[in-house]
């Protein structure tokens, strides 16, 4: 097993993964509202002081865990087409059906847990949003979409709303070929015909 870094007491990108991966089996197990931190340090062979200096609490380390379980490339999304951008980010999308049991956890407690919902808004969302921002500025420059349309105000609801509406409606999941599907028929319509 990798070693603390020492010092600061804080972990190797290796350890932080592993770290990582012992949050998503204990929410798994246990849900998100009977995780603590006494469990995850002893899960993960660390203090509860390293994890404290890492993470303010657990909301963050939550959150910094179901960020890493399939990370959204943040930064060089740039295929040269709308189209091949949001194509992109179909295939980096989560896996939901490995990350299901995870993610449903997480997505109930976040109605009732305010800091988790910051936490998730600052560490996921607003990065995403940011990159979906990139995105339309992009398609704007290039003249496939105008800098008006009223459907770019609402893309990364269009987005992130068919994640759990496929789930929903046909009991199967979102994968990467049913949102680039989804992108041609719904999203690219709505934006380059608003």
């Amino acid at each position: 097993m990798t070693q603390v870094v020492s010092g600061r007491g804080r972990l190797t990108p290796e350890r932080e993964a592993e770290l990582y991966e012992h949050v998503i089996e204990l929410v798994r197990e246990h849900g998100y509202d009977s995780l603590t931190m006494d469990a995850v340090a002893a899960r993960a062979h660390v203090s509860k002081a390293t994890l404290y200096r890492q993470w303010q609490g657990k909301p963050q380390l939550v959150a910094s865990a179901m960020r890493h379980t399939k990370p959204l490339p943040y930064d060089g999304i740039d295929t040269g087409t709308l189209r091949g951008d949001l194509f992109a980010l179909a295939d980096a999308g989560v896996d939901l059906e490995h990350d299901t049991v995870f993610m449903s956890a997480v997505m109930h407690a976040v109605q009732f847990n305010e800091d988790l919902g910051a936490a998730l808004r600052t560490m996921l969302v607003e990065p995403m949003l940011r990159v979906l921002q990139q995105v339309l500025d992009r398609a704007v420059e290039r003249g496939e979409v105008r800098a008006d349309a009223a459907a770019g105000e609402f893309l990364a609801h269009a987005l992130v709303g068919a994640l759990p509406g496929r789930k929903i409606v046909e009991d199967r999941f979102a994968d990467p070929e049913y949102m680039k599907r989804y992108v041609d028929a719904v999203v690219l319509p709505a934006l380059l015909n608003s």
